[in-house]
């Protein structure tokens, strides 16, 4: 995999849209951590866009993300902000310069599109909050957004869920993944990542218990589960239940849906709709180490 060029004081980082509206007010809170940081923020015309729910139509947001992918002074694309449309326009890029002058995207949640795309084209992306919610999460979520943007030694390390939930051991692997829901709607599709050997990172916010199943079963089914080195889930939070409940939770059906394979998996990692929301190198090889106590990742 290509690692982009790391950000230095003084670098320019492109704020746009390719999913749903925004405005520079909410964006205000992650300009001030730019500035901190030393870098420039170049805002897209996606940014005070609007179509409904969307920044704009789709051929805006497209234009709008090659016109930075195409800036030489722009070092990385940071996604204002998540909800829907990602999928409408990846298809428009044109991602030639990109394989040429690698630079970072940031985002997740809908950016999860982009993070496996790219993935396919050989280059790592950054899955982090994004600037519009900066303010709503914790300040580790901040620094390690800097951290990784800045070439910073970087490692994540938090509790084991309760050891019926747990599958100890130690992997290595490329990171992929991101949203689950975004990952089971690209299935199939030339931006779906192949995840043979590899950890995938999975998270979901706002989903029926009935439906967080229906993917795990059509992700199992597809094979995408069966060769992971590894799996890592993170926030799995407000979760919906029918007037019937569906008598598990999230966790335990996802650990249901693997539990048989031998590789390590965790829950309760620090990345996701949640207020500690860790950036994570996708791409990258790491290491995953599952204890019955503790849960550690070394990029």
């Amino acid at each position: 995999m290509i690692t982009p060029n790391y950000l230095k004081p003084g670098d320019t980082i492109a704020i746009v849209s390719t999913a749903r509206k925004v405005s520079k007010e909410e964006l205000k809170h992650g300009l001030q951590l730019l500035k901190k940081w030393g870098l420039k923020p170049l805002f897209g015309k996606t940014i005070e866009a609007q179509l409904h729910q969307f920044a704009g139509d789709d051929a805006l947001r497209t234009e709008d993300f090659q016109d930075m992918l195409n800036n030489p002074d722009v070092k990385a694309i940071w996604c204002a902000r998540g909800g829907y449309g990602t999928v409408r326009m990846v298809d428009g890029l044109d991602f030639s310069v990109i394989k040429k002058h690698p630079k970072w995207i940031v985002g997740y949640s809908d950016i999860t599109v982009l993070h496996s795309h790219i993935h396919n084209l050989g280059i790592e992306t950054i899955h982090a909050e994004m600037p519009s919610l900066t303010h709503k999460r914790s300040e580790e979520t901040a620094n390690s957004i800097k951290k990784v943007l800045f070439g910073e030694e970087y490692k994540i390390s938090f509790p084991s869920k309760e050891k019926e939930l747990t599958l100890i051991g130690k992997a290595s692997g490329q990171l992929v993944g991101g949203n689950l829901s975004v990952l089971y709607s690209i299935l199939g599709s030339n931006s779906s990542v192949r995840p043979d050997g590899k950890i995938l990172f999975i998270e979901d916010l706002d989903e029926y218990l009935y439906h967080i199943d229906r993917m795990m079963q059509s992700l199992k089914r597809s094979g995408f589960l069966q060769n992971l080195s590894g799996l890592i889930v993170g926030g799995m939070n407000d979760m919906n239940d029918n007037t019937v409940p569906f008598g598990k939770t999230a966790e335990e059906i996802i650990f249901e849906a693997v539990s048989e394979y031998e590789y390590p998996v965790c829950f309760n990692a620090p990345a996701g709709h949640i207020t500690d929301n860790r950036a994570l190198i996708m791409g990258r090889n790491i290491t995953l180490e599952v204890t019955e106590t503790k849960t550690s990742l070394v990029f």
